[in-house]
């Protein structure tokens, strides 16, 4: 939906679909935001429009996200309505001691990071045999104002199909991508589904555990989703002065 000038939200119109994987994410990005909220059913999700911003829980892993983002964006176009803006957000591990647990990120590169081959040499991204992408980059604009706006730092958030459960992996992971900040199921999926439709993304992720050995009673969900809250109540003036043209930049 459109974001207007209502109780603190942007006055300018600009339509902004916020993908989250799963609804506990999504409404803490909701909780940001005042007003009464509607839902429309579309096929294969619910678009919640909550004040300014339209929001879809579109499912864990890149090819659910990818699949359910692209219905949403498909929708929005056929209505005459396409969308300006794509931001996946949610929760994350993060890469110690450059993402700690409770602070925000904001990509710079969105990365398929275990999409290719494993070889006797080591992990061959798909691109290197020859096939499709592995990453897409927001526009840089809107991640330097994003990242200014929240406190934030920008680096590489890696999409896996595996979260990592283990200090080597973890090792790997920063060995391969020594700028990333963050591990997430969603991104790229959500990014393919926003390059398909000629849609910037942004990726924004709240830390909620390192990324490293799987330690559940160390995960601090609640703290990571407060920060998604806050987070996005910084937001609105950014995508008020984001332009389409900064689609490149």
């Amino acid at each position: 939906m459109d974001l207007q000038a209502q109780e603190g939200f942007l006055t300018t119109s600009v339509r902004v679909l916020v993908a989250t994987a799963v609804p506990v994410e999504r409404d803490a990005v909701a909780r940001a935001f005042a007003g009464p909220g509607d839902q429309v059913a579309l096929p294969g999700a619910t678009l919640h429009r909550i004040g300014a911003l339209d929001l879809v829980a579109v499912g864990v892993g890149p090819a659910l996200a990818a699949a359910t983002t692209a219905s949403v964006l498909t929708a929005a176009a056929l209505r005459g309505t396409p969308y300006d803006l794509v931001v996946s957000a949610g929760i994350a591990g993060g890469f110690a001691p450059h993402a700690p647990v409770g602070s925000l990120v904001v990509a710079d590169d969105i990365v398929a990071a275990d999409l290719g081959a494993e070889t006797p040499d080591g992990f061959v991204p798909v691109t290197e045999l020859g096939f499709g992408t592995v990453n897409h980059r927001p526009p840089q604009s809107l991640v330097q104002d994003l990242a200014a706006a929240i406190g934030a730092p920008t680096g590489a958030v890696l999409t896996v199909s595996t979260v990592t459960g283990s200090a080597a992996r973890a090792a790997e992971l920063r060995a391969r991508h020594p700028h990333a900040l963050a591990e997430a199921m969603e991104g790229f999926g959500v990014a393919e589904a926003a390059a398909a439709h000629g849609t910037p993304v942004v990726e924004i992720r709240a830390v909620s555990n390192p990324v490293g050995p799987r330690d559940r009673a160390a995960w601090r969900i609640g703290d990571a989703l407060s920060a998604l809250t806050a987070g996005f109540g910084k937001l609105a003036p950014v995508l008020e002065s984001w332009k389409r043209h900064d689609r490149t930049q």
